[in-house]
């Protein structure tokens, strides 16, 4: 048997086209990005995560010359506000990213570690968590929940007796 899993992705030509609160988590992300510690790939990530409350998380990437040792900018924002803001739900996460080397015309979306960082916080709050993509220019993706990302997700339900 197989079985098609597919998902809708929506793509905005520019950020006025967005709901006012996603325009600015996504100049809150590109703001962050500007801040990235990147000087190994050049590469700079920024995230921003919107609270139930309204207020934005903001993360980035973070190198290291052990380069294991580096973090990206989706899970050092949606760690902080994990930390500081346990009890809030988390509605949306904007990520922009771009080259210092070229300029990034399209969204990259978030490694699997963060997809999977960004599913457990969507798994423990049951809500779904909006995410928001771009490169310096060009469109924008907007997907309706991390499980659009991560289909077939690993969560706690795996570690418990059936």
């Amino acid at each position: 048997m197989k079985k098609k899993i597919s998902f809708e992705l929506s793509i905005y030509d520019a950020i006025d086209e967005l709901p006012r609160e996603y325009q600015k988590l996504l100049d809150s992300a590109v703001k962050s990005r500007e801040k990235a510690y990147a000087p190994y790939s050049n590469f700079q990530v920024g995230a921003a995560v919107l609270l139930g409350n309204g207020e934005i998380i903001l993360g980035n990437n973070q190198e290291n010359a052990s380069y294991p040792s580096g973090l990206c900018a989706e899970r050092v924002a949606i760690f902080c506000a994990g930390a500081n803001h346990p009890n809030e739900v988390v509605k949306a996460i904007a990520i922009s990213a771009n080259s210092k080397d070229y300029e990034m015309k399209i969204p990259a979306g978030p490694c699997g570690n963060c997809r999977q960082a960004m599913m457990e916080y969507e798994h423990r709050q049951k809500s779904p968590i909006a995410i928001l993509m771009r490169g310096k220019k060009g469109p924008i993706y907007k997907c309706d929940a991390v499980v659009d990302l991560l289909p077939l997700t690993f969560n706690n339900s795996f570690l418990r007796d059936s």
